[in-house]
C-alpha cells in the first residue's frame, strides 16, 4: 500500500496538487497521497497537504503536522499550526510559539491555542498587548474565541484579565480587534461603562451595534443594523409604530412583528389593508391575529388564496393562531409544499404528508408525530415513506430518513427490524449507525454497520479551477438589484468551481433567498426555499481560516460535508461559524444590495467573469 499513491500518480499524470484535492475531497483514510506532498519540494504541494490532513480532523495524524512548525516557510507554519486546531490536536504548541517572530504565523498561534484543550488564559490576554496590530487582532481573536467556547462552562475571566481587554478596547481603534473584544466581554456579560460609552461614540456600526446587545439600550442610530438590534432588544409600541416608515426593510418588518405583542390592531389592520408590500401585508396578518383576532378571521380567507406561495404559509401561521381548522384544512392540500409545512399541526395529517416528496415537510410531519398516542399507526406509512426516500439515493436524504427512523424507534416494534435491516448497508454511514442502534435495541443483540461509502461529486476540471482564478461572480437579483463577489480561490477551490459549475448550467436561476436572519446571515439557492431541499449529492467543506466576516459568502451546511448548494451571505461579523462552515467568496461590490435583499427575491441570473474578462453566463 506505501506506494499505491505515487504509482497512480505517475499512471494518471495528475500534478501533485490536483491529487491533493481530490484525495481530500474523496475524505479519503489512505493519506498516501499527503505523505508523498509532505515530502516533496512543492511548497504550495506541501501547504495543501498540511491542510487537507487538517480538515479531516483525526487527531492521530498530528504527527505528520508538527515538523512543519519549524518550517522555514511562514505559509506551512501557519498552516500548521490551524491544521492542528482543526483536528484538535492535543499537542503544545507553546515552544515553538516563542520562537516564532513571523506576525501572521503567531496571529495564526493566537487563534489557534484558543480552540486546543488547554487554552491558556493568560497567554491570550497577555497577546492584546503585543506591538504589531496583526498579532493583537490574532490575539483578540483567541480571546474572543476562548470566552465564547467557555462561556457555557462557567469560565469567568478574573479581574486583571477584564481590566485587560477593557484597556486594549479603549487604546486601539482597528474595528475589527474592538469588535472582537466586545464580542468577548458581552460573552462574560460584562458591560464595562467607559468601554460602552467609547463603543456608543464608535464610528463602525458593528461595534456600535454590540453596544446595544452589551446594555440593551434603545439608541436610534443612522446604521440600520444598530436601529434593528435596538428595536428588538428595547421594543414598545410608539417604537414599533414610528419603525414602519424606516428606510431598512429588516427594521420596518421587524416592527410590524412587534406589533403583535399587545398594541393596538388599528395600525395593523392598516397595514393588512393598505400595504402594497406582500411581505408586510402576511406578516401584519399573523401580528393582527395575536391583538385583534376578529378582525384577522375577517381578512384570512383572501391571504389564504393568495397568487404567492409565502403569503399563504403566513396566512398559515395566522390560522393556527386563530385554530381556524377550514382554512389549515385547505392549506395542506395546497401545491407548494412550503405552505402545507406551514399548515401541518396534527399528526393524524401528518401521517398523510409522510407521502409528499418534499424532505421540508417529511421532516415536519416526523417533528409532528413526536409523542403521538397512535404512534403505532403510522409505522406502515413511516416504513414506506423510508423505503421510496432511500431509493432516491439522494446523499441529502439524510435527514428526513433519520427523522423518520427516530419515530420507527419510538412506535415501532421487533416487526420494524426486517424492513430497516437493509440499511445496514446504507450509502449514508449515519443512516446506517442509527439502523444498527434501532436494531440493536429492538431485537436484544448488538449489530454493527456495515456502510457503504457516501458517493462523492467529482471535482471539478484543473481548467475550470484554473480559469476561475481573479474571477468574480455577479448575482443579479430581481428586486434588491446586483451584487457582485471574488471567488476565494485559494482557499476554496473545489467549492468554489462547483459553485459556478452550478450557476452556469442555470440551478440557481428563479431560485430565492428563502432564509432572512437580520444582523446574521440571509440563506438561498434551495429549489424548494427551505433547509432541507437542494442538490441530491453533497459538497465537502473546505475550511481555512479565512472569518466569517460581513460579506463572506458560504456554503450551508446541517453537519460536517453535508452542504447541498445552498449559499449565505453573512450581514455582520458571525466569528462564531469559523472553523465549522465553508467560506468561499466575499461580496466586494453592492453589499448594500445584499442588505436589501427580503424573503421571497428571485435570483434573475448570475454571470461569471474570468480575468480575461469573458464572462460565462446562464
Amino acid at each position: 500500500m506505501p506506494l499505491i499513491w505515487p504509482l497512480i500518480l505517475v499512471i494518471l499524470q495528475l500534478p501533485l496538487t490536483r491529487a491533493i484535492l481530490e484525495a481530500e475531497d474523496a475524505r479519503s483514510r489512505n493519506i498516501e497521497v499527503y505523505a508523498e506532498a509532505l515530502q516533496s519540494d512543492q511548497t504550495e504541494a506541501r501547504r495543501l497537504a498540511i491542510r487537507a490532513l487538517g480538515r479531516l480532523e483525526r487527531p492521530e495524524l498530528a504527527h505528520h503536522i508538527i515538523p512543519f512548525l519549524d518550517a522555514a516557510e511562514p505559509s506551512l507554519r501557519a498552516e500548521a499550526v490551524n491544521s492542528l486546531g482543526q483536528m484538535r490536536a492535543d499537542v503544545e504548541l507553546l515552544s515553538t510559539f516563542k520562537t516564532e517572530t513571523a506576525p501572521a504565523v503567531r496571529a495564526v498561534y493566537y487563534r489557534t491555542m484558543a480552540r486546543l484543550p488547554k487554552a491558556d488564559e493568560v497567554l491570550l490576554i497577555k497577546g492584546l498587548e503585543e506591538a504589531d496590530p496583526v498579532v493583537r487582532e490574532g490575539a483578540a481573536k483567541g480571546v474572543e474565541t476562548l470566552y465564547r467556547l467557555n462561556a457555557r462552562k462557567g469560565l469567568k475571566p478574573p479581574l486583571h484579565s477584564l481590566q485587560a481587554m477593557r484597556k486594549a478596547f479603549r487604546e486601539n481603534s482597528d474595528p475589527l480587534l474592538r469588535r472582537l473584544l466586545l464580542l468577548a466581554l458581552n460573552s462574560v456579560g460584562d458591560a464595562d461603562p467607559s468601554v460602552i460609552e467609547a463603543a456608543f461614540g464608535d464610528s463602525d456600526p458593528q461595534v456600535r451595534r454590540l453596544a446595544v446587545i452589551a446594555t440593551k439600550r434603545w439608541r436610534d442610530d443612522p446604521s440600520p443594523m444598530v436601529r434593528y438590534e435596538a428595536l428588538r432588544l428595547a421594543p414598545s409600541c410608539d417604537r414599533a409604530a414610528a419603525a414602519l416608515a424606516d428606510p431598512s426593510p429588516h427594521v420596518a418588518l421587524l416592527a410590524v412583528d412587534l406589533l403583535g405583542n399587545g398594541c393596538p390592531a388599528d395600525i395593523l389592520e392598516n397595514i393588512v389593508d393598505r400595504s402594497n408590500d406582500w411581505r408586510r401585508q402576511a406578516r401584519a396578518l399573523v401580528s393582527l391575529s395575536r391583538v385583534g383576532p376578529d378582525s384577522a378571521a375577517e381578512r384570512l380567507e383572501r391571504f389564504a388564496r393568495h397568487d404567492r406561495w409565502q403569503v399563504r404559509a403566513y396566512a398559515a401561521a395566522a390560522a393556527k393562531v386563530l385554530k381556524n381548522e377550514q382554512i389549515l384544512k385547505s392549506l395542506l392540500e395546497d401545491k407548494h409544499a412550503g405552505v402545507a409545512t406551514a399548515a401541518l399541526e396534527k399528526p393524524e395529517d401528518a401521517v398523510r404528508m409522510l407521502r409528499n416528496p418534499d424532505y421540508g415537510l417529511i421532516m415536519r410531519a416526523a417533528d409532528c408525530l413526536k409523542g403521538w398516542a397512535e404512534g403505532r399507526s403510522a409505522v406502515p406509512e413511516l416504513m414506506a415513506a423510508l423505503e421510496r426516500i432511500t431509493a432516491e439515493r439522494s446523499d441529502t436524504s439524510r435527514d428526513p430518513r433519520r427523522a423518520i427512523l427516530e419515530r420507527l424507534a419510538e412506535f415501532g416494534g421487533r416487526e420494524i427490524i426486517d424492513g430497516i435491516k437493509p440499511l445496514l448497508n446504507d450509502f449514508d454511514p449515519v443512516v446506517a449507525q442509527l439502523a444498527a442502534k434501532i436494531i440493536s435495541e429492538k431485537g436484544g443483540e448488538p449489530v454493527s454497520a456495515q456502510p457503504t461509502h457516501l458517493s462523492t461529486r467529482p471535482v471539478p476540471p484543473q481548467s475550470l479551477i484554473d480559469s476561475l482564478r481573479g474571477a468574480a461572480v455577479r448575482i443579479r437579483m430581481a428586486e434588491a438589484g446586483p451584487f457582485t463577489m471574488e471567488l476565494l480561490m485559494d482557499v476554496a477551490p473545489v467549492l468554489a468551481s462547483s459553485f459556478v459549475q452550478l450557476a452556469e448550467s442555470g440551478y440557481y436561476t428563479n431560485l430565492t433567498f428563502h432564509r432572512i436572519v437580520p444582523n446574521f446571515v440571509i440563506q438561498g439557492g434551495s429549489p424548494g426555499a427551505n433547509e432541507y431541499v437542494g442538490t441530491a449529492g453533497y459538497f465537502r467543506d473546505e475550511l481555512g481560516l479565512v472569518s466569517h466576516t460581513r460579506g463572506t459568502v458560504g456554503l450551508s451546511t446541517r453537519g460536517r460535508d453535508t452542504g447541498d448548494g445552498q449559499i449565505f451571505i453573512n450581514l455582520v461579523d458571525n466569528f462564531r461559524l469559523d472553523h465549522n462552515y465553508t467560506v468561499f467568496a466575499r461580496v466586494v461590490e453592492g453589499m448594500e444590495n445584499v442588505d436589501r435583499i427580503q424573503e421571497g427575491d428571485t435570483i434573475e441570473a448570475i454571470d461569471v467573469i474570468r480575468r480575461n474578462n469573458a464572462p460565462g453566463k446562464h
